[in-house]
């Protein structure tokens, strides 16, 4: 068993794992630790707790030390750096006419090392601006391309919500989100609207999407009962139509009769109507009919008319033969 503790470098950043040592560390201790990057000050987010071996992350690195009142000093000193770098940086930058716009700078703890983040639509040569940047600050520079997501990430700002962007305030890592939640949720798909500052689909559509189809709980618990899907076939108290919308919250339907009406109905209330091969239409019962899987090369059989018609009009070695096109 090792003590670990999780530190954080960013107030919406990664939690990296790191040994507590000899240390005596409490959530909320701020402490100087050794990465890739060099020295860094972070803040303990997730308290000292025992993990077993097997689950340690390989090259563990421990906790060099508690942070102290000059080692907050030298974090505020490197902020203030950090605003005169990117001055300069931007300057650099329309001097040598590049197309990239600069997002943000980072200066390491030990000032080993100064990052510069940019956005730009292509690949930009940036060789000549890493020299002069150089020999301004006599330190290593290191200059990394980010895209739209990272960019209000860092920036912060606020959603169409009213509150501060998710990614800027609570979120470590980027989730995949996908228009088919949107769907699923019965949202407009207008890009304006499903879309966050950064042009992207918006984060929150992730939040509630195991809640409707799309996350799969709702099918999974209630796998006995019959849940209707857009498109299918039903007949409800006041008559037989079309299902055109789904609300999974609310466990209703929304029903185009053949009329012309529209009737939201509980699903409780409808029963699917399937048709099968011969046209005839059928009640399904409540519980969502399951057919059996087929065995592995079993082929599928033709319907019974189908092969008497097929009879009728005879096998294909009855049918006269075709005449050649060299004839």
């Amino acid at each position: 068993m090792q003590t670990v503790v999780g530190v954080r470098f960013k107030s919406a950043g990664k939690i990296y794992t790191f040994g507590q040592g000899r240390l005596s560390l409490a959530e909320g201790d701020y402490v100087i630790v050794e990465t890739t990057r060099g020295m860094e000050c972070g803040k303990v987010v997730v308290a000292p707790h025992d993990v077993p071996d097997e689950a340690v992350p390989p090259h563990l690195r421990v906790v060099h030390r508690r942070a102290d009142a000059s080692d907050r000093a030298r974090v505020e000193e490197n902020r203030a750096r950090e605003i005169e770098a990117r001055t300069v940086c931007e300057e650099k930058i329309r001097q040598l006419g590049l197309k990239m716009k600069l997002v943000s700078v980072e200066l390491t703890f030990d000032l080993s090392k100064m990052l510069f983040y940019f956005t730009a639509d292509g690949r930009v040569d940036f060789r000549q601006l890493v020299r002069e940047l150089a020999s301004v600050f006599r330190t290593r520079i290191e200059l990394r391309q980010i895209g739209v997501r990272d960019e209000a990430k860092m920036m912060g700002g606020m959603g169409c919500c009213g509150r501060p962007l998710c990614c800027a305030t609570f979120l470590d890592d980027f989730v995949p989100v996908s228009i088919r939640m949107a769907k699923e949720q019965n949202l407009s798909l207008n890009p304006t609207k499903i879309s966050g500052i950064c042009g992207r689909l918006m984060c929150c559509l992730k939040y509630e999407s195991e809640g409707y189809g799309c996350g799969g709980c709702m099918r999974m618990k209630k796998k006995e009962e019959y849940v209707p899907a857009q498109n299918d076939r039903v007949v409800a108290d006041e008559g037989e139509g079309r299902v055109v919308s789904v609300h999974e919250q609310r466990r209703t339907a929304t029903i185009l009769l053949d009329d012309g009406k529209t009737l939201v109905a509980a699903w409780e209330d409808i029963v699917r109507v399937e048709e099968d091969d011969e046209g005839t239409m059928h009640l399904m019962p409540a519980a969502r009919a399951e057919r059996p899987p087929r065995e592995r090369g079993e082929r599928r059989q033709r319907p019974a008319n189908r092969r008497r018609e097929r009879g009728e009009r005879g096998e294909r070695s009855d049918r006269p033969p075709r005449p050649s096109a060299k004839g």
